[in-house]
């Protein structure tokens, strides 16, 4: 039996990332790599995210986040990897 190495990500997105589709273009990414989770925007101006799924979509996932839909224009991305839980069915825009 192959043991999948699954992780969790808490990620903060900062900079020119809401008002422009960040949250909808990550849940696409997400969809396409498999990784379960949410996204939100914060009132400080930030997206913030947990993500969870297999290491590799995980890292994918975060290093998108650097970069973001083609009008966002992210400053800063910080992640904090926690252990993995199986909270999640799916990947959910947080309104």
């Amino acid at each position: 039996m192959v043991k999948l190495d699954r992780v969790r990500a808490h990620i903060l997105i900062d900079g020119h990332v809401q008002g422009v589709f960040f949250r909808d273009s990550m849940k696409r990414s997400a969809e396409r790599l498999s990784v379960t989770g949410w996204v939100r925007n914060l009132p400080d101006g930030r997206v913030e995210a947990v993500v969870e799924g297999e290491r590799k979509d995980v890292d994918a996932i975060v290093s998108w986040c650097h970069r973001g839909p083609s009008a966002a224009s992210v400053f800063s991305v910080s992640v904090q990897r926690e252990a993995y839980v199986g909270e999640f069915r799916v990947f959910r825009v947080l309104r």
